[in-house]
């Protein structure tokens, strides 16, 4: 059974950092790729970042790209994302996900989900 908890959210203000972790349970980096998404209110689940299958390699949504740093701690079995430049359209719940096949961005290729973690940017 695969299990994610994301933790790390909170309020902030436009240009602050935050980072959050998803804590996942054994061997998970092993068999899944991981990544992140996010839900504004009243909009879709888009991609944020991810890793491929090797964990080699990472993804980027053009939104976030050069402000946020996908990584991972294989020891301790957490992603964590660095969000630095924070901006109110940044505003939404962020989850981490995990998925064994299909596409990186695709957001029906991922299987296991967390219960997603607030993020609020003020302006």
């Amino acid at each position: 059974q695969v299990q994610l908890v994301e933790s790390g959210g909170g309020l902030v203000q436009t240009g602050d950092s935050l980072r959050l972790a998803c804590a996942t349970s054994g061997r998970t980096f092993n068999t899944y790729a991981m990544g992140w998404f996010r839900q504004a209110p009243g909009k879709e689940r888009e991609f944020v970042a991810a890793f491929s299958f090797s964990g080699l390699r990472t993804y980027y949504a053009d939104s976030v790209k050069g402000r946020f740093t996908v990584s991972r701690d294989n020891a301790k079995n957490t992603m964590y994302l660095q969000m630095n430049s924070l901006r109110p359209e940044d505003t939404a719940v962020y989850y981490c996900a995990a998925r064994n096949s299909g596409s990186v961005y695709g957001i029906n290729d991922y299987q296991h989900w967390g219960q997603g973690t607030q993020v609020t940017v003020s302006s």
